[in-house]
């Protein structure tokens, strides 16, 4: 293990106008883990990771990416820093091919090119000339994590990567984030569907009114299902 988390999040504070949504929020992410963000909806997950991703007011507090500061640093000085990141309804190209979606980041060196993910996500090669929008909710989810793919990066961020998919779509999904975790990406994953995302993660912490109020093993959370209930909710 580095010396440094590869992601250090610390007394994060964002607002949104004249609203303080994050409260001194602390987490990190360390090579080869897989950390889960539980929370209800609005507890400020989204906000967490907007915040890390420079895409929301930050007030207070510091973020080191690989050991460097990258609190003052926009988006995409961050995604050059090798982070992958999936936002909170894909954000896909709706207009755009699936092959021209893939060529829309700027790619890193490493494993992850086209011909890679099209092994990786097999339906995506079977759907290239279909524009993003004709694609189904799992399919689109698929081209949002291969795109950051592309970008090969150290770090990859997800957010509520379940949302909206039915349940079989959510099994596969979850699958596919087991197959980058055991390639060795590093992910942070913010989730409401908090099962799931424990049976994945190494650790989890769990927010609440924009605090972190639990954090820790996530098999030790996973084995006691009252406590995730109370802490974090639980989608079915």
């Amino acid at each position: 293990m580095s010396e440094h988390p590869l992601l250090r999040v610390d007394g994060l504070h964002v607002n949104y106008g004249k609203s303080h949504i994050l409260h001194g929020v602390s987490l990190t992410v360390n090579a080869g883990e897989v950390v889960c963000l539980l929370g209800r909806n609005g507890a400020g997950k989204t906000t967490t990771i907007k915040g890390i991703m420079g895409l929301a007011q930050r007030m207070d507090g510091q973020i080191e990416i690989a050991g460097r500061n990258a609190t003052r640093m926009p988006p995409h000085s961050i995604a050059r820093l090798g982070v992958g990141y999936v936002p909170e309804g894909r954000k896909i190209f709706p207009d755009l091919t699936v092959e021209e979606n893939l060529t829309v980041p700027a790619a890193r060196p490493g494993r992850w090119n086209i011909p890679e993910v099209y092994k990786f996500f097999p339906r995506l090669h079977e759907r290239r000339r279909h524009a993003g929008g004709q694609l189904s909710g799992g399919e689109q989810e698929m081209l949002a994590v291969a795109r950051a793919l592309i970008t090969n990066p150290d770090l990859f961020i997800m957010d509520e990567p379940s949302q909206g998919l039915a349940p079989k779509i959510v099994q596969e999904i979850y699958h596919l984030i087991r197959e980058m975790a055991d390639s060795g990406i590093s992910i942070l994953l913010a989730e409401q569907n908090a099962f799931m995302a424990l049976e994945v993660s190494n650790r989890a912490y769990v927010i609440d009114n924009g605090k972190i109020v639990h954090e820790g093993p996530a098999q030790a959370l996973l084995n006691d299902r009252e406590r995730v209930r109370a802490l974090a909710g639980a989608a079915a």
